[in-house]
């Protein structure tokens, strides 16, 4: 069909309707007119059907439903609480801004509104008293009874694993939110407010299935998986589980941390255990006795502050190591007798000196110890030879003495050759002893410090 033809037909329709279609198009200008002051039809104002009302009765309708308006409020665990309005202290604003839904709502154009329902709101319909919304809000019975705060999930060590124990929920109301919420549910005419939907209440941060939860779990079970085997010599000390998940912190945000304090007690206590410098020994003498010896700092020391660093580390990794700790001093054996069988021996009272190796006696003599007279006698207990040096000059307040052998174990006290003395053992070092050092032969120094090495027990002790 041709535009002449399209033309035609429809000036044939016009003639034939003609009085039908003016009637329809006076209908349509009387509604037009009749919209120039009244609202569509579906016209909905913050919740308010204000179809077909006129610009004029609009007060009367807003000040009634504000009057008789009930808002439910439907707690978490089912509870209905009903408010009133009126008791919040809300009123109908005068200076609204009503007007602008005037402007937008054009005349001309009203038969949309017979196909689609129109919404509208504006936030100040309602003038609130602050004073008595905020007094009605705090007697709200959702806000008055046992309060149950929210708990982030937990967890718990059960049968040597730690297990997630569910969130609470609660029933925590954020009342700051929940005035929010009420406002709002009014403004839109709302008749019907889910404080859970709404997220009204305080929520547990993490729940058994949030990431966070899951991470930690993991993070955790593989510190407990950590197995460390101390290793003392023939002796062990084993720490599993069962004592480092003690150790193991999770506060309440889920924020995990060993418990660093608790992990240097431990070590403190196998250092107690193990440790040996400057402890009391049973020795064998080789006179046939067996006597106690007091002080010295020969021995096992651990490094306690150090191996705390270190075990924080291997249970954070989750390791199974066999391991020493670490020590700030080391002993030659690390059996229960820790002096093992190379060792020199100081017999105090017998002013008798022994020198073993390997178990066996390589040399013995008589010497002159410190002269106790003066103040100056040699320190009794366990010690170790610090070094040794060939052709020492040793020097003091009112002395300087050539040594060909040297081999100091406490400070400047040590033992070295006294080629001054003709004689040794005896009484000699109660009236001409030295200023704490042990004289020995020229012959029994070289043969000791040609045998000996740094870190040799060496053991002074009186009967």
């Amino acid at each position: 069909m041709n535009r002449k033809c399209i033309i035609n037909f429809l000036k044939s329709f016009i003639a034939k309707n003609y009085f039908f279609i003016l009637l329809i198009v006076i209908v349509y200008s009387l509604f037009s007119l009749f919209f120039i002051n009244h609202f569509h039809f579906n016209t909905q104002i913050n919740g308010v059907d204000v179809s077909l009302k006129s610009h004029d009765e609009i007060k009367d309708l807003f000040v009634n439903h504000i009057n008789n308006y009930e808002l439910k409020l439907i707690e978490r665990n089912g509870i209905i609480e009903t408010i009133s309005v009126k008791s919040l202290g809300i009123n109908y604003n005068d200076k609204n801004s009503l007007s602008d839904i005037y402007k937008i709502q054009n005349s001309a154009i009203w038969v949309i509104s017979l196909f689609k329902i129109q919404k509208y709101y504006i936030n100040d319909l309602y003038i609130f008293s602050h004073e008595i919304f905020e007094n009605s809000i705090n007697s709200l019975n959702c806000l008055n009874h046992d309060i149950i705060r929210p708990k982030n999930a937990s967890f718990l060590y059960v049968n040597g694993s730690y297990k997630i124990i569910k969130e609470v929920w609660g029933n925590k109301i954020n009342k700051d939110l929940l005035k929010e919420r009420i406002k709002h549910s009014i403004l839109l005419g709302e008749r019907t407010l889910y404080l859970n939907k709404s997220n009204c209440y305080e929520n547990p941060k993490y729940t058994m299935i949030s990431d966070k939860t899951m991470e930690i779990y993991y993070m955790i079970n593989k510190y407990l998986s950590a197995k460390i085997i101390y290793i003392f010599g023939n002796r062990k000390e084993i720490l599993d589980k069962s004592i480092t998940n003690k150790w193991v912190v999770i506060n309440d945000d889920l924020e995990v941390y060993v418990n660093k304090a608790k992990i240097l007690d431990y070590v403190k206590n196998i250092s107690k255990k193990y440790d040996t410098m400057g402890a009391a020994r049973n020795f064998n003498t080789s006179t046939e006795k067996t006597i106690e010896v007091k002080g010295g700092l020969y021995g096992w020391k651990i490094d306690a502050w150090a191996e705390s660093e270190a075990l924080i580390k291997n249970i954070i990794m989750g390791e199974v190591i066999e391991k020493e700790p670490i020590y700030i001093q080391k002993a030659r054996s690390r059996e229960e007798n820790d002096i093992g069988d190379t060792y020199v021996e100081i017999n105090i009272t017998k002013q008798h000196l022994w020198f073993y190796k390997n178990g066996k006696l390589l040399v013995q003599s008589n010497i002159v110890s410190g002269n106790p007279n003066k103040g100056h006698q040699t320190v009794l207990g366990t010690y170790a030879l610090n070094y040794k040096q060939k052709n020492a000059i040793l020097k003091g307040e009112d002395y300087e003495t050539n040594v060909n052998y040297w081999m100091p174990f406490y400070g400047n006290i040590g033992i070295h050759d006294a080629k001054w003395r003709y004689a040794f053992g005896k009484e000699i070092y109660k009236h001409a002893g030295s200023h704490g050092c042990v004289n020995v032969p020229l012959n029994v120094a070289q043969t000791i410090f040609e045998n000996i090495e740094a870190g040799i027990p060496i053991i002074c002790y009186e009967e």
